[in-house]
């Protein structure tokens, strides 16, 4: 019996629990996060989406078959078609022009973050690229069913965040992250427990990086 995406999640278990349950995540949830933090948070998250496309380029250069060029293609797609527009507009509803957006600099850890996905893809296969967005393309949803589940969220014209935890629970959303679970959940049936041990370390790093984003937001870190 192979290895699973949850056997990663188990193996970085201290870790994922801190991303997805960051003070970040917490005050979204509560509706108490100060909004310059939560505007800073999107600003930064405008460049990671731009980064997020160039990971699907390098994908679409990694693949082998056809199915996963077509995969990576979609995303790709997804991502400059729709995220990003919508990313636009939702800047616009928190008073960030989209004349802003273009002229950002990058915050150290969204550096960090970015080009650590993108060397991960360079130096390893296509599936050290998926395990280093998962905790992005996986966790974004799988924080928005934590955040459905504690009695602290609140849901509603009561919270400012609202419409952003709605966007990660929708059914959209959700279902790019099953299908990108059950991609994984593919790929990692065939590893072998020492590669299995070196797409921790990339998990790991990526989930870490995650964890560094969420305190940039909160901290306005530049």
């Amino acid at each position: 019996m192979g290895y699973r995406f949850s056997d990663l999640t188990a193996a970085c278990q201290t870790d994922w629990r801190a991303y997805i349950e960051h003070d970040f995540v917490r005050a979204l949830g509560a509706g108490t996060l100060e909004e310059g933090a939560f505007r800073h948070y999107l600003q930064q998250d405008y460049l990671f989406l731009i980064h997020f496309a160039r990971a699907y380029a390098l994908a679409a250069y990694k693949s082998r078959t056809l199915a996963d060029l077509r995969q990576a293609h979609d995303g790709l797609k997804a991502i400059l078609d729709v995220e990003l527009d919508l990313h636009v507009g939702y800047c616009r509803d928190w008073g960030i022009a989209e004349e802003q957006l273009a002229t950002l600099p990058e915050a150290r850890a969204t550096l960090a973050y970015t080009r650590y996905v993108l060397d991960a893809g360079s130096r390893g296969d296509l599936l050290d690229l998926h395990v280093a967005l998962a905790p992005c393309v996986v966790g974004y949803g799988e924080i928005a069913g934590w955040l459905g589940a504690q009695p602290f969220t609140v849901r509603g014209a009561n919270n400012p965040y609202d419409a952003w935890i709605a966007m990660y629970d929708g059914e959209e959303f959700q279902a790019a992250m099953h299908a990108e679970i059950a991609w994984l959940d593919a790929r990692l049936a065939e590893v072998s427990p020492a590669r299995f041990e070196e797409l921790c370390t990339v998990f790991r790093d990526a989930t870490r990086l995650e964890i560094d984003f969420w305190q940039m937001g909160l901290d306005r870190a530049d």
